[in-house]
């Protein structure tokens, strides 16, 4: 793509909240999917000259996201173990109905395995199936069914928290 047609401000206001929510997914923590948001966006500023228009410039930055909050992930396991936080009545005694259920769905998201969190966090922010197949390397037979179990997980882990 041409340095000239690459206008940073209108990526950024169009990918922004998809990319945070992806990385909300991932952390369960708004503070740390804020800071990946900038870290992620940072790389795409960075390299935008790398993008060589050979996918859909969504694509690329969702590839660059789930990247580095993988990285982010691996990186904190290694310094030290966060166990999720089971406290939700406090945060949500602070917070209105929609913004629970949100939030309590992003906590259960952060839950799943890395692939299954990025599946999901894409389908959430209605990436076509065929995009989402290009960004996880996956047919998208078999994204349909990775996405019917995800679907089931996330409904048990779900379960859990209505039960607290």
């Amino acid at each position: 793509m041409p340095e000239t047609t690459f206008n940073f401000e209108n990526i950024y206001a169009t990918y922004s909240q998809k990319v945070l929510r992806l990385c909300l997914g991932y952390t369960g923590d708004a503070m740390q999917a804020d800071d990946l948001l900038q870290e992620i966006f940072i790389k795409v500023w960075e390299n935008q000259s790398k993008f060589r228009g050979e996918s859909q410039i969504s694509t690329w930055i969702y590839r660059i996201a789930v990247n580095t909050c993988l990285l982010h992930i691996r990186s904190t396991k290694n310094k030290n173990n966060v166990a999720i936080n089971t406290d939700l009545t406090k945060i949500f005694e602070e917070q209105n109905d929609k913004e629970q259920q949100i939030n309590l769905l992003y906590q259960c998201i952060s839950q799943l395995n890395e692939a299954d969190r990025v599946i999901i966090t894409l389908l959430l922010e209605e990436v076509s199936y065929k995009e989402i197949a290009e960004v996880t390397a996956l047919s998208e037979g078999n994204l349909r069914v990775k996405i019917h179990r995800i679907k089931q997980q996330l409904s048990e882990i779900y379960a859990k928290y209505e039960r607290l």
